[in-house]
């Protein structure tokens, strides 16, 4: 069964088109990750799926019904933040609880157990407006905990956190797969989408590829990958580095350059001489296996984390 369908979706803000006759499905129980750069209409989508906006064109279905007539079976985290500020952790779980129709012995339970799960209990009775990005993004994320949820739409979820509980977010997910329950996780981090089953890769408010994680690595056959760190980052380390890239656009990263070679053991020693003659200095050098944020840049052109090309 198919847990949401998406059909020549269109939405336009005035004369901006932010998605472009859009199709995919997510089955029930499947993990599918959309994974794109700001701008590229994921978040969108996903407020349309939970019933925030509206789609100018197109159809949304989740579960068989459209969006808001099926928000009792979807828990949604948006990017930003949703908590009140005047309440406290513990308070404002009890009145999204409360909000469900769940009796007043029912909440106290479910609370102290979500509370529990994301690591709040010393900082439950805190004012949610004294809580760190990381924490605020912690009480949220217990609201898509509750029992009952049959679709979880996560946007840009990990932000914030620390990457232990980064580590834990995701064991809560495997944990609510386990039942079943349908994930959409929207991100620009290829490391989060890499833990999906499916990935979908949106531009421009169309997908573009899609498959598991490594079908979309295989279908995009990859040259080596050669991560280079320099001394300085300039036009001038840039050119020197864009004479080995053969014929392929250079990638530049937040650490420094990612060059694509036919054959990193020749290429990585003349690499290091190249840079030092001209008077730069080699930190860091090596080749690494492709990522999905590589197959994103090689059909598009961009780096999905906006950096600098």
């Amino acid at each position: 069964m198919n847990a949401i369908e998406v059909r020549d979706l269109v939405k336009k803000y005035k004369d901006k088109t932010v998605l472009n006759n859009l199709n995919f499905t997510i089955r029930e129980g499947e993990f599918y990750c959309l994974m794109g750069p700001n701008g590229s209409g994921k978040t969108t989508l996903s407020s349309i799926i939970a019933s925030i906006r509206k789609q100018t064109s197109g159809d949304v279905r989740v579960f068989g019904k459209t969006p808001d007539k099926a928000k009792d079976l979807m828990g949604y985290i948006p990017q930003e933040n949703f908590s009140d500020p005047h309440l406290t952790g513990r308070e404002n779980l009890r009145y999204f609880t409360r909000m469900l129709g769940y009796t007043n012995k029912e909440t106290g339970t479910i609370v102290e157990d979500l509370i529990k799960k994301v690591d709040l209990l010393e900082d439950a009775d805190k004012k949610a407006g004294k809580y760190s990005g990381g924490m605020k993004k912690k009480l949220e994320l217990a609201t898509i905990l509750y029992p009952g949820i049959k679709v979880l739409i996560l946007d840009e979820p990990t932000t914030g956190l620390d990457p232990s509980f980064r580590r834990k977010f995701f064991g809560l997910i495997d944990d609510v797969k386990d039942k079943s329950t349908t994930i959409l996780l929207i991100t620009h981090l290829g490391s989060d989408a890499e833990l999906a089953s499916k990935v979908g890769l949106i531009d421009n408010g169309v997908i573009i590829a899609e498959g598991s994680p490594g079908e979309l690595k295989n279908n995009n056959k990859f040259k080596n990958i050669i991560n280079v760190v320099t001394s300085i980052k300039n036009d001038r380390v840039r050119d020197i580095l864009n004479s080995f890239n053969q014929g392929d656009e250079l990638m530049e990263t937040e650490e420094g350059y990612k060059i694509y070679s036919d054959d990193s053991a020749e290429v990585i020693p003349k690499i290091v001489r190249i840079i030092e003659n001209g008077g730069y200095k080699v930190i860091q050098i090596g080749s690494t296996e492709p990522s999905l944020e590589d197959v994103f840049f090689k059909l598009t052109g961009k780096q999905v984390r906006g950096v600098k090309q």
